[in-house]
């Protein structure tokens, strides 16, 4: 296929009206099956609008839930009604998971400029405290996906931005965090962890029937009549709806089944194009956790992964595991961690679907836990070998 076909089939596509609306920055005038948390989220934040600063708020949930959407829901509509007194920034911490790049962003919304790098932090602070004073406003900050920043790099911005407020005269400042991570305040300072707290909203994860309801809605707005079926829409809520409830999966799994069709120069999107979809998703989604993963869990990840290579032992018991394990920290040359902590480190792996663990009986000799990978070997090796210290020490 030329490029110039290339360009012309989207020029007229059969599949999309409007791509966009399937895609995860947008925002759906519309929030079906969450009501409950925009009003709380309103009632919380309504303050601003007689000049009063809004509490503080937390917001967990696991992926896909809306916290993202439904916070730009309510503060877009928030400031439309503001009249102009009311502003928000939105910063994304797992594209901006240092302190420096938080702050820098920040500086950016408020005109301050704030080089690369170079500045100490509290230069950066001093710099921004001048600025928000001189807006005039009340300003809500919203750190979204939080953990990343705070597990890499301390409390500190949030600890300046829950007590800017002592430094301004003209300006209030009101921060939203959100987070995956149910145990992410176990991360913060005591004085941190109160004030951010000051109001806490949870979000559930949406069931199969609610799934199948939100994607119906998107489909409407994105593609032409006739182009996803029913049957497409129900498989797709199913796959979601065993991942937790995810509706970013959800959306994600459809975009990537209708692409595919497109490329296909399908008329329509079938349930084969959803199989297709999830299965280049699940092989990115793993590689990417396994990328991001702390360097002690990436170890005893590779242990696994070497065990069942080698293939010697056809069950890989945690005694093994932890054997192996010694071995690479040796290589690498850093202290191990605990057994009990390799323990929970399995538990995190298991829970997150890399592996499967399970308890088996060895009767009087009691009971051990055998583990086997959960996704393809070739993804943990993908995944594995793009750390360097990794690589080295598993012969990549």
């Amino acid at each position: 296929m030329s490029l110039e076909e290339i360009f012309d089939q989207y020029l007229g596509s059969r599949i999309y009206k409007a791509r966009e609306k399937l895609l995860p920055d947008y925002v759906p005038e519309d929030l079906p099956h969450r009501d409950e948390q925009i009003k709380r989220l309103a009632l919380t934040l309504a303050p601003a609008l007689s000049g009063s600063r809004p509490s503080n708020v937390f917001i967990y949930g696991l992926t896909g839930t809306g916290k993202t959407a439904v916070t730009k829901y309510v503060l877009r509509r928030l400031a439309e009604k503001g009249g102009g007194r009311i502003e928000y920034v939105y910063i994304n911490c797992r594209q901006n998971n240092t302190s420096y790049r938080v702050l820098a962003e920040l500086g950016k919304f408020l005109g301050v400029k704030i080089p690369f790098t170079g500045l100490a932090l509290g230069e950066v602070m001093k710099r921004i405290t001048q600025a928000l004073d001189r807006k005039h406003r009340i300003l809500i900050v919203v750190l979204d996906e939080v953990d990343n920043l705070v597990k890499r790099n301390g409390d500190d911005v949030l600890y300046y931005l829950t007590r800017v407020n002592e430094q301004l005269t003209n300006t209030r400042v009101s921060v939203i965090g959100i987070t995956n991570d149910l145990k992410f305040t176990e991360f913060l300072d005591a004085r941190v962890k109160s004030s951010l707290g000051e109001e806490e909203l949870v979000f559930p994860p949406y069931n199969a029937i609610q799934l199948e309801d939100i994607l119906r809605r998107r489909a409407k707005e994105a593609f032409h009549e006739g182009v996803v079926s029913d049957a497409v829409i129900k498989k797709v809520a199913a796959i979601a709806a065993r991942q937790n409830g995810d509706c970013r999966l959800a959306l994600d799994i459809l975009l990537k089944a209708a692409d595919i069709a497109e490329r296909e120069r399908a008329s329509e999107v079938t349930e084969a194009h959803v199989d297709k979809a999830r299965n280049e998703i699940e092989k990115n989604l793993t590689v990417d956790v396994i990328k991001t993963m702390p360097l002690h869990v990436k170890l005893v990840l590779a242990s696994i992964y070497l065990l069942t290579k080698e293939g010697g032992a056809k069950t890989i018991t945690t005694g093994l595991i932890y054997d192996k394990y010694k071995e690479l920290v040796t290589k690498v040359g850093i202290e191990p961690v605990t057994s009990r902590r390799i323990t929970d480190i399995l538990n995190e792996l298991d829970m997150a679907g890399i592996i499967n663990a399970r308890v088996i009986s060895l009767g009087r000799y009691g009971r051990t836990k055998v583990v086997a990978l959960g996704v393809p070997l070739k993804n943990v090796e993908e995944g594995l070998l793009s750390d360097i210290v990794i690589s080295a020490v598993i012969g990549g």
